[in-house]
């Protein structure tokens, strides 16, 4: 799919009835009936082949960030990824999981228990505030039926990823007895630090494959995230084949940019979502990507694309 196709209309195109629908959308307003008018209108206007939106095959189970549709609700939210075919959504935070469970949308990777991206497991000086929010916070994503808790490495600040390793395995013993109880999984993030995320420890697969090798619990993952990867090391699918039982969760995103993940960027995403799916994993793929049309039907409509691209 090319990157014109996600563009399904340019804002001289917008007749008047689509000008009032995203209006209403960036004022907030929700309810099925207008979400049913964007995914209508966006329907009429793609007219193309790859825009049929075809069900599901359901050996994937999809999922999306909430941060990258920010313009949207989480109530509007829940409607477009039902509308789309699938039902769960991730970085959701416990004020908004009863709107979740209102639609019957799963939050596919809880978070709110960290204290930020920057403050983490691989520092000492945060291990305190850390195991208090995270032994509240497992017990209210177990209460609330989900599984999955996002958490991160931190910064170095000038230490050495030995000793980060050391100290996340410190502060982490003394939550996971706790997470295993309930039922909860850790997924620590692995981010890029060439980019996006200077001085991340966890910038890199190895790291957090040894972190979880030294904690030696079925409770603490990996959030294996594509994009970054990509940036960091490449060599995504051998990484994936070879590791794949330390990986909890994947997120997507297109190399360079962070954008739609079509034939704009440099990774094949069928062979990805092929590469994981043979490995037997049964948890979420998430799209994380930024969507790059100014109008909400074509964000959507860059949505839907990305599912069906990963649908295989």
């Amino acid at each position: 799919m090319s990157t014109q196709n996600l563009n399904v209309t340019t804002t001289e195109q917008i007749s008047d009835s689509r000008r009032q629908i995203i209006k209403n959308l960036a004022a907030g307003a929700a309810g099925v009936g207008l979400l049913s008018q964007v995914s209508n209108s966006t329907a009429a206007e793609a007219k193309t082949p790859q825009s049929v939106n075809r069900p599901l095959k359901g050996n994937i189970h999809h999922s999306m960030a909430r941060w990258t549709y920010q313009d949207l609700s989480v109530e509007e939210l829940c409607q477009v990824v039902i509308k789309l075919g699938f039902s769960a959504i991730d970085l959701i935070g416990p004020d908004e999981w009863p709107i979740l469970k209102k639609y019957g949308v799963h939050s596919s990777m809880c978070n709110g228990a960290e204290l930020n991206l920057t403050d983490g497991w691989g520092d000492t000086q945060f291990h305190e505030a850390l195991i208090v929010r995270y032994h509240r916070h497992i017990d209210l994503v177990a209460d609330a039926g989900y599984t999955n808790l996002i958490c991160f490495s931190g910064n170095k600040r000038g230490m050495a990823p030995e000793v980060g390793l050391e100290n996340a395995v410190l502060g982490l013993k003394q939550i996971l007895p706790h997470a295993e109880k309930r039922g909860v999984i850790l997924q620590m993030e692995l981010f890029n630090s060439k980019v996006n995320h200077p001085d991340y420890f966890a910038d890199n697969s190895a790291w957090g494959i040894e972190l979880c090798k030294r904690l030696d619990s079925p409770n603490f993952k990996l959030l294996y995230d594509i994009y970054h990867m990509q940036i960091s090391e490449g060599d995504i699918i051998r990484t994936i084949k070879d590791n794949h039982q330390y990986f909890g969760h994947y997120h997507t995103a297109g190399v360079p940019g962070r954008h739609e993940i079509d034939e704009s960027q440099e990774l094949f995403y069928p062979a990805i979502a092929k590469a994981i799916l043979a490995t037997g994993f049964k948890g979420y793929l998430a799209q994380e990507f930024l969507p790059t049309p100014p109008d909400m039907p074509g964000k959507i409509e860059s949505l839907r694309q990305a599912i069906q691209i990963c649908d295989v």
